[in-house]
């Protein structure tokens, strides 16, 4: 009969030992940080004056997009191209050019440059890097009726202008 009494003894002293003990538990708090570095994208649309006959100036216009990191100050600068700021030229492969230029506004007062040779710049201040925060500038071109141009022989002319976004 002992033996009845110590068989529910013994399977509540193994049920016992099988429960695990109570655990200490220490805690530690990380830091998770980013920082968001200033960045600038550039893109910009081809600008053609079309075909020029020697009677008449032409203008034209192209758009300059712009997205920055939020608060960050840019400035878009244009190269000289072939030529010089004082006059840009295009030309055909030879020794043939045709002048022209590119200005800040439709006023083609301020020629828009790199801030050397009184040019000028456009700049703003970026407002996020999202494709809804572009923001835009036009490049006004004019291509004079210049007796150099009237004199131009026929054929394609064409420069390149590097855009610049510093930032």
């Amino acid at each position: 009969m002992h033996m009845k009494k110590l068989v529910p003894v013994l399977a509540g002293v193994l049920v016992t030992a099988a429960m695990p003990a109570s655990a200490a538990t220490k805690t530690q708090s990380i830091t998770v940080t980013a920082t968001v570095a200033g960045n600038c994208v550039v893109g910009a649309q081809s600008l053609s004056f079309g075909s020029y006959d020697g009677s008449a100036a032409l203008t034209s216009s192209g758009d300059v997009s712009v997205r920055c990191s939020n608060g960050t100050p840019y400035t878009v600068l244009l190269s000289s191209g072939g030529g010089t700021f004082a006059q840009r030229l295009l030309g055909n492969g030879g020794s043939n050019s045709l002048q022209y230029n590119l200005y800040t506004s439709s006023a083609y007062s301020t020629i828009w440059g790199d801030g050397s040779a009184s040019t000028g710049t456009l700049g703003g201040t970026g407002s996020g890097m999202s494709a809804s925060k572009v923001k835009t500038h036009t490049i006004y071109g004019q291509l004079p009726n210049s007796a150099a141009n009237q004199d131009a022989p026929a054929g394609s002319y064409s420069d390149s202008i590097v855009v610049t976004v510093s930032y």
